[in-house]
């Protein structure tokens, strides 16, 4: 099992996604991770002398005129990783954190990805996107992602909100070609503005592309509020904005509005086909990535 706290020391991030990877492999018959299938991409009119076996027959039936059918050639995976940089995601501020598991599991899925010699690319956003690469599969590449990835582990918390719905517009807008979209991220932000965030998801899904969202929080304290009920000074991470409270005084209205967020949310990406992966952070994150990858292999059979 994979002790958290080793990467909270500077220069093991590729070595510990390395040691994920090998144990996922250990349990994984194939990989979760398939080059996206040969689909239908549009008809033409038949020329004498072709082959016959693309004629559409049912659409012959229907026009009595002779169609084929044209389709997408099979490709290598594209993947895109957009980790949510903003404060909230360096809760809580002391030892294994939302950054830290986003950090290991984009590096472990890079490490699996690169196996298959897949193309992946990374992005960084808070308010808008702060960092940003294209898709490649070369070493030199896998190197420099996983630099950078050490580097944002290394960056201290400064107070920077979080606006996920341009970034995922933009990126909808950015992916010419159809990808692979997973998304890291505790969508803090986006309790005010459900129905903006729903539109930005959809937008990507429009597109063609496959998306996975885990969405990153401490269960016991961000979903559960289980504080000692003692009084607290709360502050927002982003705005440093302070409120001193007893948790039980809020704790029932607490988690009836988280609740129904994470339960709309939950619906609305079985309903636009996205993968919604629940992320507790204080479970060893291999507790969360093996069955998220052996339901990715049951899925494509």
């Amino acid at each position: 099992m994979i002790n958290n706290e080793d990467l909270l020391k500077p220069g093991n991030l590729e070595l510990l996604a390395k040691q994920v990877v090998e144990g996922f492999i250990t349990g994984l018959h194939k990989s979760p991770f398939h080059g996206f299938s040969v689909e239908f991409a549009e008809h033409r009119i038949y020329n004498a002398g072709e082959s016959v076996k693309n004629i559409d027959w049912k659409l012959f039936a229907r026009s009595d005129k002779l169609f084929t059918k044209r389709y997408e050639e099979e490709t290598n995976l594209r993947c895109q990783l957009v980790i949510d940089t903003s404060s909230s995601m360096y809760y809580p501020e002391k030892g294994w954190n939302k950054i830290k598991f986003a950090s290991l599991a984009a590096a472990s899925i890079m490490n699996l990805l690169k196996k298959q010699r897949d193309a992946v690319g990374l992005k960084f956003f808070s308010d808008a996107v702060d960092f940003s690469t294209e898709m490649k599969s070369t070493d030199s590449h896998h190197r420099m992602l996983i630099a950078n990835l050490e580097k944002q582990l290394q960056t201290p918390s400064v107070k920077k909100t979080s606006n996920i719905i341009p970034v995922l517009h933009q990126i909808a807008e950015q992916l010419h070609k159809r990808s692979l979209v997973i998304i890291f991220s505790d969508m803090m932000e986006s309790y005010g503005s459900q129905e903006d965030l729903f539109s930005a998801l959809q937008h990507l899904k429009f597109n063609k592309h496959e998306v996975v969202l885990f969405h990153t929080l401490d269960k016991s304290l961000e979903i559960e509020f289980n504080f000692d009920n003692r009084p607290y000074i709360f502050e927002d991470i982003e705005s440093g904005e302070k409120l001193k409270l007893f948790p039980s005084e809020v704790k029932e209205h607490y988690e009836r509005e988280t609740a129904a967020f994470i339960t709309e949310l939950t619906n609305r990406c079985r309903q636009y086909k996205i993968d919604f992966t629940p992320a507790d952070v204080a479970l060893p994150i291999d507790q969360i990535l093996m069955p998220f990858l052996v339901k990715r292999q049951k899925m494509r059979g």
